[in-house]
């Protein structure tokens, strides 16, 4: 287990660096076109996480993804159904001798670009305190997996480090 975040230090009150038209807070509301809202729209939810961590560890048919989460098979269907029409995962087709096709769930590309989510979660509720559980580790060398933030030049990021800007839209606007 991770212990405990240590004593404050010049760090502690770091944040996001706001640059150029974005550093102007009151000529910007984030609701509506902020990528994180975007994203948590998808997979923002307790019960489409929770599938999707099954599916992860190779979860596919309905019955044991409901099962294995813990959900009603109500609440299952419709996050299955949205995860699906989200693009995260595909339905396939499948049978069983002498049985009706059914489906199972399989990652789609966007499904498994979510991944370093996945990994970024399970490291930060590991510094939540709570014993045992799961760790994943690299299946080449056995060491923990963790989540780095990096430039794209390769340099590791801090919070303190990081500025945000504005990316202009199709018409040559960043703000809504």
């Amino acid at each position: 287990m991770t212990p405990p975040a240590g004593p404050a230090g010049p760090d502690t009150d770091a944040v996001i660096a706001l640059t150029g038209r974005f550093a102007d807070r009151d000529a910007w509301q984030a609701e509506g076109w902020c990528r994180i809202e975007h994203a948590l729209e998808l997979i923002g939810t307790r019960s489409a996480m929770i599938l999707m961590r099954e599916i992860y560890y190779g979860g596919r048919r309905f019955d044991e993804l409901a099962r294995r989460t813990g959900l009603t098979e109500a609440v299952a269907a419709k996050r299955l159904k949205q995860l699906v029409a989200d693009g995260l995962l595909q339905r396939r087709p499948y049978q069983e001798p002498g049985k009706r096709t059914r489906y199972e769930y399989v990652l789609t590309e966007l499904g498994r670009e979510l991944f370093p989510v996945l990994v970024a979660l399970l490291q930060w509720g590991e510094r939540l305190g709570r014993d045992g559980g799961v760790e994943l580790v690299h299946a080449g060398c056995g060491s923990p997996l963790g989540v780095v933030v990096k430039c794209a030049e390769g340099h590791e990021v801090a919070l303190p480090d990081t500025a945000a800007r504005l990316v202009m839209d199709g018409n040559g606007s960043g703000l809504p």
